[in-house]
């Protein structure tokens, strides 16, 4: 398991960042860099449940399972995931999920005369970091793109 950490620097205010990266149609745009079909279904409150979902490579339906183990508006959220889903099924038992469940996800939010820094840290199972490495920064450029085009 490695830590992998992502930053960007966005020309808007904490707030316009914020609901740029979660609001849904926003996230559908800057996720679209991981799958082009990402969502989510719940919601960012701490405690709660949220699903990251979208087609596999066959057109089933995928993604992963988290809690919401810390949300300050504007500032931070972590996650931890519990589980994931193959084929429209949540999996916890398999060798594949129990590989992954409990590791972290997090964004800060650093604002500074109008300039919001995003930092993302997330734990990353040595297959995956060669794909997350050449996603995540594509992808907070695209937020960034999204964001500073909205303020």
């Amino acid at each position: 398991m490695e830590k992998l950490r992502y930053s960007v620097k966005i020309n808007a205010p904490a707030p316009d960042v914020w609901s740029t990266m979660l609001d849904d149609a926003s996230y559908r745009e800057w996720t679209s860099v991981f799958n082009s079909g990402s969502y989510y279904e719940g919601g960012w409150d701490k405690g709660g449940e949220i699903r990251f979902l979208g087609p596999d490579d066959d057109g089933k339906l995928g993604g992963m399972i988290a809690t919401v183990e810390e949300c300050r508006p504007h500032e931070f959220i972590s996650l931890r995931y519990t589980g994931q889903i193959i084929d429209g099924t949540d999996d916890t038992r398999s060798d594949a999920a129990k590989s992954f469940i409990g590791t972290h996800e997090s964004y800060a939010f650093r604002e500074a005369d109008g300039v919001t820094t995003v930092d993302v840290e997330l734990d990353s199972e040595d297959e995956f970091v060669a794909e997350f490495n050449a996603a995540w920064p594509l992808a907070l450029a695209r937020l960034k793109k999204i964001t500073e085009s909205r303020s």
